[in-house]
């Protein structure tokens, strides 16, 4: 269920199982380029993402009991660390900044923190902390100057200090739901209904400065994250598409 990452002129994706977890695949012609067996997990849902950390450039996702640092031109398996959801429901897309890697999901795992550690050719991972305070979904989460936002599982929305895990606010915005960042803004949308609130990118509190609804056109929850680009935000509600 993962967003491919198109990382320079490879395809990454996850098969998941014994012998192919992750594969890089020739983003012209499917050509396989790489595979990665060093670890046998299925999947998550969750989308990898790439950055460069200790001397490597890394992939790394959620597969479905795991977080996982794979090498970007080989495929080595670099690390993995546990991380266990309700169902297996793995989802949102893991953040970086300077050594750590952040996941939340639902509990037991919930919000997780790791931090990196390059130790010759290898990379070394421990777990900096973990908190039940945000158990993220699907609605995924951003980070801002040293702070992670998302919703929570029963509707408040959290923010989060990166580094400590300190809790900075936990409070009700427009319900659970999924978000993006844009000028300093937090762009949260609500699955039930459809609401949309543009909240400052603060961790002194959670207040939505505007909101409005989304017009009739779609049916059920509103699950796709909300996308800002060239001055416009882009909303989705089932084959409905707004700007």
């Amino acid at each position: 269920a993962e967003s491919p990452l198109v990382e320079g002129d490879r395809l990454i994706c996850l098969p998941g199982g014994t012998n192919a977890s992750m594969v890089a695949l020739n983003k012209l012609t499917g050509e396989t380029l790489w595979v990665c067996t060093g670890s046998t997990e299925k999947p998550g849902y969750a989308s990898p993402v790439a950055f460069d950390y200790g001397g490597f450039r890394q992939i790394v996702t959620m597969m479905e009991k795991s977080v996982v640092g794979v090498r970007a031109d080989t495929g080595k398996l670099l690390w993995r660390a546990p991380h266990v959801a309700y169902a297996d429901e793995t989802v949102s897309t893991p953040l970086f900044h300077d050594r750590y890697v952040f996941v939340s999901t639902l509990p037991p795992g919930s919000s997780q923190c790791l931090e990196l550690s390059a130790v010759g050719q290898g990379i070394n991972v421990n777990r900096a902390w973990h908190s039940l305070a945000l158990n993220n979904h699907h609605g995924g989460v951003v980070l801002v100057d040293g702070h992670v936002y998302g919703s929570d599982l029963l509707g408040k929305w959290v923010c989060l200090e990166l580094s400590s895990g300190r809790v900075a606010y936990k409070t009700v915005g427009v319900g659970k739901g999924s978000l993006t960042c844009a000028d300093g803004m937090l762009y949260t949308v609500g699955e039930k209904g459809g609401t949309v609130g543009l909240v400052k990118a603060t961790p002194e509190g959670h207040t939505v400065i505007s909101r409005f609804r989304l017009p009739p056109g779609g049916s059920g929850p509103v699950w796709a994250h909300p996308v800002v680009c060239g001055g416009r935000l882009y909303l989705r509600h089932g084959d409905s598409v707004y700007c």
